[in-house]
């Protein structure tokens, strides 16, 4: 490898890094140095969770330790066959640039992940340095997540939640046929083995924090991993159905979704084009419904069409209420919040506001559309004290009176 400079360094890992969305900075716990002790925040001014139009969160310093590997999925730009650049900081050097990116104010944490080097243990080794140094010798209260390797020794990935906010680790794809078949080397049965020793470390942790106050915290954000969208044949209903067991499982905070995109000299077996991006924020909104909106993966996964593919031109809240009329037109004044939360076009906050005004009075057409963007999309769909839709709950050409009009957004646009 040749010798670089940290910024060369810098332009290689921190673009390296960019294929890796779960980054999100939410969740931890409170802690600043207002005090005059210490370095850094996690809360007030600290994570300002700023994002990228893609939904990826820029607010931390986001770089890879080395995007050497000595794996070869064929998915990942970073294999051991790929013709890539190559760096690789030392354990000091990101400590330092965490440090001075921190006081220059460019960043309010650290995403570290790496490839691995030598072996899985020896790479754990050096990312759980970089959050013992930063901890231990320069009291940075900041954000860190840790990127951990999943057939690691399970005491580096406990060390890694002693020091970090958040630990993850990649399933990397939604299926196992599919991650035997594009990344042969990595066992699905080792990732969920230690998403598992993660998840009892964390239960254990909180169980001895009611006992000992003491007790050092153990990633209070919790973990989260990542599925890589459109490198296999998964269907949706196939990662709508997988994120839900994951989510049961393992206790996650977070599933991310990462369209594939497509690299150099890519391997026979991978697309030839990525998925739309569309679809990833498709399988974000299924995600919410799950996880908000009281949505069973097998419902969301209803929605999809007869390929498993959820479409791409209305949300899937939308698509199953299109699916499924029969439970609907709902009444507002008198249907539960569950229910509620299952007319298209309301969310969470709406439908608060709507259970907590009809308390006081009877709700009108009129009051709904306060507490909506869009009243003819909801229209279909609700009884209201004035409102019946007779002619709309009948029309079999529902579709394109509901889904949002496709328009040119102007760039100067207020």
């Amino acid at each position: 490898m040749a010798q670089l400079d940290t910024r060369q360094k810098l332009a290689i890992l921190a673009d390296a890094a960019k294929y890796d969305a779960s980054c999100s900075s939410s969740g931890t716990v409170k802690r600043d140095s207002r005090g005059g002790k210490g370095i850094g925040s996690t809360e007030g001014m600290g994570i300002c969770h700023a994002y990228a139009p893609d939904g990826r969160c820029i607010s931390l310093l986001k770089i890879l330790l080395t995007n050497s590997c000595i794996f070869d999925c064929h998915y990942c730009i970073n294999r051991k066959s790929s013709n890539v650049r190559r760096a690789r900081f030392s354990a000091k050097e990101v400590v330092d640039l965490t440090l001075s990116f921190y006081r220059r104010n460019y960043i309010e944490g650290l995403f570290l992940s790496s490839g691995i080097i030598r072996s899985s243990n020896y790479t754990m080794e050096q990312i759980v340095e970089v959050a013992r140094s930063l901890r231990e010798d320069h009291d940075f209260r900041g954000y860190i997540h840790l990127k951990t390797i999943p057939d690691a020794d399970p005491e580096l990935v406990h060390q890694a939640g002693l020091h970090a906010d958040r630990v993850s680790i990649n399933v990397e794809l939604p299926t196992v046929g599919g991650l035997k078949r594009l990344a042969p080397e990595k066992s699905a049965t080792q990732i969920e083995g230690a998403m598992a020793d993660v998840k009892t470390a964390i239960v254990d942790n909180k169980d001895a924090r009611k006992k000992y106050k003491s007790a050092p915290k153990f990633a209070p954000a919790g973990q989260s991993t990542q599925m890589i969208v459109g490198a296999d044949s998964a269907t949706d209903g196939d990662i709508v159905v997988r994120a839900d067991s994951l989510y049961g499982r393992f206790g996650l905070r977070r599933v991310y979704y990462s369209a594939f995109s497509p690299i150099p000299d890519a391997s026979a077996i991978l697309p030839l084009q990525r998925p739309p991006l569309m679809r990833e924020h498709r399988l974000y909104q299924s995600d919410w419904l799950i996880r908000f909106y009281g949505f069973a993966a097998q419902e969301v996964a209803a929605a999809a069409d007869e390929s498993g593919m959820l479409p791409l031109d209305i949300d899937p809240k939308l698509a199953w209420a299109l699916k499924f009329r029969g439970g609907f037109p709902v009444d507002v004044n008198r249907a539960p919040r569950e229910m509620l939360l299952r007319i298209p076009g309301l969310g969470v906050k709406a439908v608060n506001g709507i259970i907590a005004s009809r308390r006081w009075r009877t709700l009108r057409l009129a009051d709904v559309a306060r507490l909506t963007v869009s009243l003819a999309r909801i229209r279909p769909f609700i009884v209201a004290a004035d409102w019946r839709p007779v002619v709309l709950a009948d029309r079999a050409d529902l579709r394109p009176i509901v889904a949002p009009k496709r328009e040119q957004l102007e760039l100067f646009g207020g």
